[in-house]
């Protein structure tokens, strides 16, 4: 898995070289901030500038959860069994899906880290359903609401079909059974995730936009 995530950060790092020559990512962004949902809460005058941070931050958040995960399953003994899952959401970057359309680099790469955290979020849910307790304490759901509205529908809505075509591919083949799952699943909710989110504080890091869904907001979709 470190040679993937090493290549993963390489086309990150590149990805970011390239939009300071070529600020394609900031224009799009300039346009999106124009027309949010009313639920993202941003200042106007630096809303371009924090949604421009969110979303590198939002894509170099992908390897460190998939190395988070990587290390905390191997420790229990059930690497074995979240691979696959972990090998399709590395590859959404090494090998991007024909559904990634031709944009900027960055641009491209947030639609890749949106189907990898997408795909994380709905293998934790369902690992939640059948356990108990979350695949790892991490919770990307208003990241990935905001990501959706940045991506734009009707694109947006396709990425998620492609996730729970995934999801339902990966959870067919591969299941959370064994000795090792039931152990780590009596562990942590046992005594928590207090010693990872010491050790992996990416797993809980806040995104620093804030949504507010207080109002009536009737005509939002996800």
């Amino acid at each position: 898995m470190k040679p993937k995530l090493t290549r993963i950060r390489q086309l990150i790092e590149t990805a970011k070289q390239h939009e300071l020559a070529s600020p394609q990512l900031n224009r799009l962004l300039q346009n999106r901030a124009q027309h949010l949902h009313e639920a993202i809460k941003l200042p106007p005058a630096e809303a371009e500038k924090l949604l421009a941070q969110f979303v590198v931050r939002y894509i170099a958040q992908v390897p460190e959860f998939i190395e988070a995960i990587s290390e905390i399953t191997q420790e229990a003994g059930i690497f074995d069994g979240i691979l696959p899952l972990l090998n399709i959401a590395s590859d959404y970057f090494l090998t991007p899906p024909d559904i990634i359309g031709h944009h900027s680099q960055l641009e491209a790469l947030l639609d890749e880290a949106y189907l990898a955290h997408r795909l994380l979020e709905e293998v934790n849910d369902r690992f939640i359903g059948y356990c108990g307790i979350p695949l790892a304490p991490m919770d990307m759901t208003r990241a990935n609401v905001i990501a959706h509205e940045l991506i734009g529908e009707p694109y947006a809505n396709e990425l998620d079909q492609a996730v729970l075509f995934s999801a339902e591919l990966l959870l067919n083949q591969h299941s959370f059974a064994g000795e090792s799952f039931k152990h780590y699943i009596a562990l942590h909710k046992s005594r928590g995730w207090s010693q990872e989110l010491t050790r992996w504080p990416c797993l809980t890091e806040d995104l620093a936009i804030v949504l507010d869904f207080s109002n009536d907001n009737k005509n939002w979709k996800h």
